[in-house]
């Protein structure tokens, strides 16, 4: 049965297939860390912004969510944060079921990446508890724009070498959904998430494991999955 409206290519097992995924919400949850970082930034430097307000903008870059809380002077702010997001990290976990499921797909020849608004300094560590060695990574730290906007998706194709009608994006936020429609690149919304999806509804997988039923789906056709 397929996953949403339309009929299923035929599957060619030479076509190259792509995963990318987000990591905060979807792989690791960090929603302790970002909370302890975030009631620092309130303490230091006398905000009166609820985290709940700066969790609402997840998955744009730093910059991006000060602009969104109408807060200046950034810098200075993302200093905080990054420092006490490093001192919280031991409070981030692997959501259940992640590295078996990373395992099987790369056990099926997928071509897999990371495309996220974390900097890469506080990402490195966090990816490599996962212990694959992910073939792209994305960040705020490269060029381009940060997500809503295509970009960084689509340089995560050109480093794996794939079209966008190939590969699945897995994220927990509207912006991962817009991103990936303006890529052109099919959106699976992560349940499990911290956000909940746009529209038009997307497939939603309620577990990690729930993105198994995946593994043998492919290739892709008009940024939906078929």
């Amino acid at each position: 049965m397929p996953l949403s409206g339309g009929t299923r290519r035929g599957i060619d097992t030479e076509a190259v297939r792509v995963l990318l995924l987000d990591l905060d919400g979807v792989l690791v949850d960090t929603r302790p860390v970002m909370e302890s970082a975030w009631h620092q930034v309130r303490e230091e430097h006398s905000l009166d912004v609820p985290f709940e307000d700066y969790e609402r903008h997840l998955g744009r870059p730093f910059v991006d969510i000060m602009e969104q809380l109408g807060l200046a002077d950034a810098e200075p702010i993302h200093q905080t944060y990054s420092k006490a997001s490093t001192e919280a990290s031991h409070l981030a976990r692997q959501f259940d079921g992640v590295p078996e499921v990373l395992h099987a797909f790369a056990a099926a020849d997928w071509r897999m990446g990371i495309v996220t608004s974390k900097p890469l300094e506080r990402a490195t560590p966090l990816l490599a508890q996962l212990g694959i060695p992910f073939a792209a990574v994305r960040t705020p730290n490269g060029v381009g724009r940060g997500k809503p906007a295509p970009d960084p998706i689509m340089l995560a194709l050109i480093d794996l070498g794939a079209d966008p009608a190939d590969a699945l994006y897995v994220g927990d936020m509207a912006v991962d959904q817009e991103a990936a429609g303006r890529a052109g690149v099919s959106y699976v919304h992560a349940g499990w998430g911290y956000g909940t999806p746009s529209s038009p509804a997307p497939f939603v997988a309620e577990s990690p494991k729930d993105l198994l039923r995946l593994v043998d789906t492919g290739p892709f056709l008009e940024g939906s999955l078929l």
